[in-house]
């Protein structure tokens, strides 16, 4: 009995390597089935995206089916259905997020999950993901929180100087007369 081997085509291998090779140089995936869209809106949106350090990539889900086996990622073939494009997030996936809910406010895209830090994300977590504050956003509030009891220091210490300043003023004014 022979067996007969079904030979791969190199152009497939190709296209293979390449997304593997893209998705490993992202922390965070957002996929979204973008029928509808048109060429000015796509633009938009990686226009938007590539501000906060993300980019939009459409790829074929039969490649991104094999290259997240092949890379050990969690189960995501529920997001593999229907066309698929990803949103690819280097630094904070809840900017991302954000931007991409915004945009299905006024377009036909529509989100369909997430790869955040390992973990699978439903849409819902998506959509609660991107109401929570960004990471500059919680930056500026931790500094405002460890700068508050300088500031309400400096404020106190000011006030016992410049109430100290009046009440000799007003002795001044008081001899004066």
């Amino acid at each position: 009995m022979t067996e007969t081997v079904k030979k791969v085509q190199q152009y497939k291998v190709e296209a293979l390597n390449r997304t593997k090779e893209v998705l490993s140089g992202y922390n965070d995936l957002i996929f979204s089935d973008f029928r509808g869209l048109n060429v000015e809106q796509i633009t938009e949106l990686r226009t938007k995206l590539r501000e906060i350090n993300a980019y939009y990539k459409v790829i074929k889900n039969s490649y991104l089916r094999r290259a997240a086996k092949e890379m050990e990622m969690p189960d995501l073939s529920e997001v593999f259905i229907g066309p698929t494009a990803v949103a690819l997030v280097k630094d904070d996936p809840g900017a991302a997020a954000k931007v991409l809910f915004n945009f299905t406010k006024d377009t036909t895209l529509k989100i369909k999950g997430a790869l955040v830090d390992g973990k699978v994300f439903s849409e819902a977590d998506v959509q609660a993901l991107s109401k929570l504050p960004s990471r500059d956003e919680l930056y500026a509030q931790l500094m405002g929180t460890i700068n508050a009891p300088l500031t309400n220091l400096m404020y106190a210490m000011n006030g016992v100087i410049l109430k100290f300043v009046r009440t000799l003023q007003a002795v001044a004014d008081s001899k004066e007369n």
